[in-house]
């Protein structure tokens, strides 16, 4: 070894020692011909001194080193001088007096300066990823992001399940998002597809008798971006034989708490709180609500039938939804132009015909614009129901029960940032279970999965599968941490004929059963048990886990939200010899 000791390592007990350090320059500083250089590696830091006394060439070479030069250093450990040791440092009781110096490599100037209190943009870090992720913030992220997953490791094989590499290669089997497709050079015109998640397979080892298996799993998916996902990440899978959902949901609660206690030192009292899908749709808007604060909406439908303000009137005619929120106290946090903005937001972000609003007066007086279109009975039957107060604000949106539904779910979730109403570090664990089996694609007139097409309906439905489809619940569940969907389960389904059914239903005929999931159908003629499982985003648990708003934060090498890679310049042309080889383009 090059070095004795990491830079994080030296105390006052090892003061008199000859050591060797080596790591990059984080910073240097030139005291009157004394070089005080702050020498890092992923550890920590030591400050390194280069005196005169370390000899006239040393000293001099020292005077050239810039941050990120790696070096190699021997010297002698010694304690700071009186009032200049560091207790922000772990080394901050001791300093290592140079004799030699060894250049290793020099360095450009940086354009991301590890040790920089203000960042560029993004694209910039991105582009040079190996300088960004030199950062300590950074490196804490990885390094917590590796915990995590030893965590959840030990968990799993301390209850007898064992860890099964599923195929990168396999069949493009269509379960909603895009398959990233990759050629095939042997056989021309045909193609792998990556996995979009290890889903037929590890089904295939319930079949096989596996029991239970989980996996540390890398799974890709050609979609659309955003803050918290990326077309490649990785996820925890898990499935069980002879189970019920809450089996599953139980072994999940204990992982949850045991990585909030290994992590975060908290106590996490289980089970974790659950509701139902139509709860969470009816009280927050949304089928992974953020619990950390109240807000929930409030249904006005009944009121609005009765009023002469026909916005909501012919809303409620025709069977939609008028429905609303309740900022408390914040009616005097938004003047008129402020309102104006949030009316911005639901209209152009979700599509919302408008917002209406009144502001709470003494006496629970409500003042808008088109308070005149309500009689004093409704305007009072508004604030009783929405539990309103003086000074609360009351914004409301009339529309179809979904549109609602979308837009207070964007309005309370900036409300609940802008006005603070939660600690940004506290953690909230909750579960939403019971999801309809189906939902309808308007675009192709036929019925979809609301999860997969291999989850199992509940058994008190499965009379009404085939006449009722649109009444069918799931035997699904998520885990919701923050109002992110941090994972995603189900009972599958084990058998083949209800499995055909389900296909049937969603317009999968015979033959195209046959050609994309015939594996899986023979696999359930040969004695499947009963199973099921769940997914948890990994990189989703470490964002959330270490308190961070950006997934991008928590992945080595993440793309961008155009999918790209700018440190590689990925996606990239190739060679046409390597398209002739694969068949496909145009040949010279």
């Amino acid at each position: 070894m090059k070095r004795t000791h990491t830079c994080g390592e030296l105390r006052e007990g090892d003061i008199g020692t000859d050591v060797t350090l080596c790591g990059w320059v984080d910073s240097y500083r030139d005291h009157s011909g004394v070089l005080f250089v702050d020498l890092r590696d992923r550890y920590g830091k030591t400050q390194v001194v280069f005196g005169p006394d370390a000899g006239t060439e040393v000293h001099q070479r020292s005077k050239t080193l810039r941050c990120e030069f790696v070096i190699e250093v021997q010297g002698k450990v010694a304690r700071r001088p009186e009032g200049t040791t560091n207790p922000k440092l772990d080394t901050g009781e001791i300093e290592v007096r140079a004799v030699s110096l060894r250049v290793l490599n020099p360095s450009l100037s940086p354009p991301v300066q590890p040790g920089a209190k203000e960042l560029p943009g993004e694209d910039l870090r991105l582009k040079y990823r190996y300088l960004d992720l030199r950062r300590p913030e950074m490196q804490e992220a990885m390094f917590f992001r590796h915990r995590l997953i030893k965590v959840m490791r030990d968990y799993f094989d301390q209850l007898d399940f064992i860890e099964v590499e599923t195929p990168f290669l396999g069949r493009s089997t269509p379960e909603g998002a895009r398959d990233y497709l990759v050629p095939s050079r042997i056989h021309h015109n045909n193609f792998y597809a990556l996995p979009q998640s290890p889903q037929l397979y590890k089904q295939v080892l319930m079949v096989a008798g596996y029991d239970r298996y989980f996996q540390v799993a890398r799974c890709f998916r050609d979609e659309d971006l955003r803050a918290d996902r990326q077309p490649e990440f990785t996820q925890l899978d898990m499935e069980m034989s002879f189970v019920e959902a809450e089996d599953v949901i139980q072994v999940i609660d204990g992982l949850v708490a045991t990585l909030a206690k290994e992590l975060l030192g908290m106590e996490l009292p289980t089970p974790l709180p659950r509701m139902t899908y139509d709860e969470a749709m009816e009280r927050f808007g949304h089928d992974a609500p953020d619990l950390r604060f109240g807000m929930e909406l409030v249904d006005l439908t009944p009121i609005a039938a009765e009023t002469s303000f026909r916005v909501f009137r012919e809303v409620a005619d025709r069977r939609g939804r008028v429905r609303g929120l309740n900022a408390r106290g914040a009616a005097g946090k938004y003047s008129r132009k402020g309102i104006d903005e949030l009316t911005h937001f639901v209209v152009n972000d979700f599509g919302a015909k408008g917002l209406a609003w009144f502001k709470v007066e003494e006496g629970r007086k409500l003042n808008s614009p088109i308070a005149k279109n309500f009689t004093p009975e409704h305007l009072e039957r508004i604030a009783a129901a929405m539990e309103a107060e003086p000074g609360d604000l009351l914004l409301i949106v009339a529309d179809e029960f979904e549109l609602t539904c979308r837009a207070l779910n964007g309005l309370r979730k900036r409300l609940g940032e802008e006005l603070r109403l939660y600690d940004p570090q506290a953690m909230h664990f909750s579960w939403v279970v019971e999801f309809p089996m189906f939902a309808r694609d308007e675009e192709v007139d036929a019925w979809v999965a609301m999860h997969h097409p291999f989850t199992a309906p509940r058994a008190s439905d499965l009379a009404i599968l085939e006449e009722e489809p649109e009444k069918c619940r799931a035997v699904a569940y998520d885990l919701v941490i923050n109002g992110f969907e941090a994972g995603g389960g189900t009972i599958r389904i084990h058998d083949e004929s209800i499995q055909r059914k389900v296909f049937r239903l969603m317009g999968i005929d015979e033959e195209t059963a046959k050609e994309r999931f015939g594996f899986l159908l023979d696999a359930l003629k040969y004695g499947a048990p009963p199973h099921g499982g769940i997914a948890l985003g990994i990189d989703r648990f470490v964002m959330l886990f270490a308190g961070l708003d950006n997934i991008r934060d928590v992945i080595a090498f993440p793309k961008t939200q155009r999918a790209t890679d700018l440190m590689t310049g990925a996606p990239s042309v190739v060679h046409s010899r390597q398209l002739r080889e694969l068949g496909l383009g145009r040949t010279k």
